[in-house]
């Protein structure tokens, strides 16, 4: 208890310090107020915040002295807007008051950082992709071809992992344990989309997947949810045979909608052998 005391202290002081430390770099100007008379220190005063963030001038200073006082996520989320903090100091701001900062929807359309493209590229000997927030796959590798086919050939919602697990014939049979890893796939694609209910391009494919899939359509109404994990996936590939991967998805940092999935060659089956032969021969599928 002691110890958790002194832990709330020194967030509360830190906490502080920040908001100090933002109101300080900002000048008038910046957040549409007159300069008026000279000013003893630089950037606001603690009333123009306060003023600004729509709270009270006495409760603001209470904040930057450290006190014992909870602000809402809303109060937090009218701080960040009146001192103009980036995302990466929102994000700061939440945390130094253990609220977890509100989930952004991002819209349009996605593109992945050139350096993850590169990085991608340079995986010769592992399959991998890169995830979209509606696991549409956005890039792959040779090496991802070669193992589960040309994702070039797939059209629009073809080319996201739920349909290719469900309503895609191909891919399902290249799934050697599909009854494990479909259920398990389908909630943790429910547990990823939450943050995106209601939005049409995911309600749109859920529709096509219950239309397409009776597996699907019997599993979405359970509402079950996982965490992304990784685990070891056995694939029949239709030249190669049985090859057998390690497997584990990584967020990307700038986009934490977006994820690259990664396959090693695990030692059974003599799955690298298989995967050299495939890239050697060029054989995708």
């Amino acid at each position: 208890m002691v110890l958790q005391s002194a832990v709330t202290d020194n967030r509360r002081r830190e906490f502080a310090a920040f908001l100090r430390s933002r109101r300080e770099r900002l000048a008038p100007s910046d957040v549409g107020l007159p300069e008026g008379l000279r000013r003893r220190t630089p950037g606001l005063r603690r009333e123009e915040v306060a003023l600004l963030a729509g709270v009270g001038a006495t409760w603001y200073t209470w904040l930057e002295q450290g006190r014992d006082v909870r602000p809402s996520a809303e109060v937090l989320s009218a701080l960040a807007k009146a001192l103009r903090l980036d995302p990466a100091e929102r994000q700061h701001l939440f945390l130094l008051n253990d609220r977890p900062p509100p989930e952004t929807r991002r819209s349009g359309l996605e593109t992945v950082p050139a350096p993850l493209l590169r990085m991608l590229e340079s995986m010769a000997g592992q399959p991998a992709y890169v995830l979209g927030r509606r696991w549409d796959i956005l890039a792959w590798n040779r090496a991802a071809q070669a193992v589960f086919g040309d994702y070039g050939r797939l059209q629009g919602d073809e080319r996201n992992i739920m349909h290719m697990v469900f309503a895609n014939p191909d891919h399902r049979r290249r799934l050697a344990d599909w009854d494990v890893l479909a259920p398990a796939a389908l909630a943790m694609f429910r547990a990823d989309s939450a943050r995106y209910a209601g939005d049409p391009d995911f309600e749109r494919l859920i529709a096509l997947l219950s239309s397409a899939s009776a597996a699907f359509r019997a599993w979405w109404p359970k509402h079950e949810v996982l965490r992304p994990f990784g685990g070891c996936k056995r694939v029949d590939h239709p030249k190669a045979k049985r090859m057998v991967f390690e497997y584990t998805s990584l967020t990307v940092a700038e986009q934490p909608d977006m994820k690259l999935v990664v396959y090693t060659p695990a030692d059974e089956e003599q799955t690298m052998r298989k995967l050299e032969r495939l890239l050697k021969g060029g054989a995708a599928a």
